[in-house]
């Protein structure tokens, strides 16, 4: 369909917000990638025989492809509109789930969650779903792009459920081709739903500029960019440690991996909270602050899992994790749409969230490789805190650039006025 093309003081129409309920939905079931893997874990080990490292690849390798695959398809989104990555990533996302339930050695298993369920699959209803969302709002960007990335989330808080009853029930390959069908079945409608462009704005309007541009901040857009990488990739590997390993971290504790499930869906479903919160913080004072912010509390509730490790704090640990981190990988994006123009958005939004999940899938390997060589996790939890202060180093100092929270409130609200 053609752009709609507008003039006036803002882009936010009704069709606006019924595009983001559709794309939450998108990212719900099209983000399941992520989190069947996590599951299925134990199971996988135990039937194929191998390590915790090599169990931890096929993780590794969903991330680095979603990595990928959102640059690419950011690209295209940026070209020719959202539809096409989408249905792809639908085909991609069934034909992967169904052979991964015939896989007939763990390597199979890996490469099929790398290229056809990471690249081609569950990395188009990611970043580039983001990047597409925030074309369509500008005054309540920042909560738009927050709820777009809650799919991602919400399926995290579904999805470990339904795989491990499923895994329970008729075992991990049965349930791997049922998800297959069901994404296939789902997202292929809601992708054609989504066929509208999004908005044709002035040049000068600040959803085609963005709210400042990376002047404002007395860096270069490269540089920017690069600190951006660097500070997604320290963040995304404390991150990993808890969302990829605590369904294992119970069941090494005598907790059961049904526990760990639930703790996750829980960890994740509350990650919506700090989502939506994040959005609201960003847009009332900066995005970098929101990141800023998210950074240090991760840290903070990371730090608590190197102390305790009984069921009850375990759970607690767990619901503080979630409403702590669940902001922050949308304020990379947040970040990007402030200070780099609407036009580069699928692809500089696709590259800073490839380094997000680069981070993911590095910490994801690496926390499983540190559990083979010391025994424990408590090593792995230790090198995530120390990852997390390499972001916070970065995201501090970029907030001190920016003139700091007050200066970035003040300016919006004199926008608003």
């Amino acid at each position: 369909m053609t752009a709609e093309i507008r003039t006036g003081d803002g882009i936010e129409t009704r069709y606006s917000w019924i595009r983001l309920g559709i794309a939450i939905l998108i990212g719900t079931i099209g983000g399941v990638g992520m989190w069947s893997v996590v599951v299925a874990l134990p199971a996988v080990q135990a039937e194929f025989g191998t390590g915790r490292g090599n169990a931890s690849l096929p993780y590794t390798l969903v991330m680095l492809g979603i990595a990928a695959g959102g640059v690419f398809f950011g690209r295209i989104s940026d070209q020719r509109g959202i539809v096409p990555p989408l249905l792809i990533g639908a085909v991609a996302l069934g034909l992967g789930y169904g052979a991964a339930g015939l896989s007939p050695n763990i390597w199979v298993f890996i490469a099929l969650h790398g290229v056809l369920i990471g690249a081609l699959g569950s990395a188009t209803s990611f970043g580039p779903l983001m990047s597409n969302t925030s074309l369509f709002f500008d005054t309540h960007r920042g909560l738009a792009v927050a709820l777009c990335a809650c799919g991602n989330y919400i399926g995290g808080a579904i999805w470990p459920r339904v795989v491990q009853y499923g895994i329970d029930t008729v075992g991990w390959r049965y349930t791997h081709m049922g998800i297959g069908v069901i994404c296939v079945i789902t997202l292929v409608p809601l992708a054609l739903l989504m066929r509208r462009r999004p908005p044709v704005v002035p040049p000068r309007a600040p959803a085609t500029t963005g709210r400042h541009g990376s002047a404002s901040l007395g860096i270069n857009p490269g540089l920017l960019q690069v600190l951006l990488g660097v500070a997604g990739i320290g963040c995304c590997v404390a991150m990993s440690m808890p969302q990829v390993h605590l369904v294992a971290y119970c069941g090494d504790l005598g907790y059961g991996a049904a526990r760990g499930a639930e703790m996750l869906s829980m960890m994740l479903g509350l990650g919506v909270i700090s989502r939506i919160a994040g959005g609201l913080v960003a847009d009332r004072f900066g995005s970098i602050f929101a990141l800023a912010l998210g950074s240090l509390m991760q840290g903070l509730a990371l730090t608590f899992f190197l102390f305790f490790d009984s069921l009850t704090s375990l759970y607690l640990i767990a619901a503080m994790f979630g409403l702590f981190q669940g902001g922050i990988v949308p304020s990379y994006a947040m970040i990007v749409r402030d200070y780099f123009p609407s036009a580069e958005a699928g692809r500089r939004v696709g590259v800073v969230l490839m380094a997000t999940l680069v981070g993911m899938a590095f910490g994801g390997w690496l926390s499983g490789a540190i559990f083979d060589w010391t025994g424990s996790y408590a090593m792995a939890f230790l090198n995530g805190v120390m990852f997390n202060l390499v972001n916070l180093a970065i995201v501090g100092w970029l907030l001190m650039r920016s003139g700091g929270v007050f200066a970035v409130y003040r300016a919006r609200r004199a926008s608003a006025a």
